[in-house]
């Protein structure tokens, strides 16, 4: 009876762990560019600790921000087919995306504010930069990888 009573036990505690990790996404699956503009918008909001309104606003503006600079598309810093003038001509466009959400920026937050909000934009950036060289890097020492080597 013991026996029967702990191999039932052992089966609800398998089926339960089974059904929550079903539930969970996989820790491979990437988040949105929304999504992660998303989140950064609300992690700078709650770091420069904004009323909700501001909050609210910050975070949409933020969102329309990324989404102008995801439209321009990434600059293509190693094609030589890509001039100098192009390179120049995409900063250009960026410095100017940031002049426009500058001013919008300007309507509701301090100078101090949009400074510590682009600090930390920066950092993030970083952040997400240097988990992509890790992930890039440990990506090349899987078995899997080696196997092409």
């Amino acid at each position: 009876m013991k026996r029967v009573l702990t191999f039932a036990l052992c089966a609800i505690m398998m089926a339960v762990c089974s059904a929550q990790a079903q539930d969970e996404p996989s820790k491979k699956q990437r988040i949105s560019r929304e999504e992660l503009a998303e989140k950064q918008a609300k992690h700078i909001a709650y770091e420069l600790a904004f009323d909700n309104a501001t909050a609210e606003k910050f975070i949409a503006t933020y969102q329309e921000y990324q989404k102008e600079v995801w439209a321009l598309g990434l600059p293509k810093k190693h094609d030589e087919s890509v001039s100098v003038k192009e390179r120049l001509d995409h900063s250009q466009k960026i410095l100017d995306l940031r002049k426009k959400y500058y001013k919008r920026y300007s309507e509701f937050l301090t100078d101090k504010q949009i400074e510590r909000a682009y600090e930390l934009e920066h950092q993030a950036m970083r952040r997400l930069a240097n988990h992509r060289h890790e992930q890039a890097k440990q990506g090349h020492r899987s078995p899997q990888n080696k196997r092409h080597l």
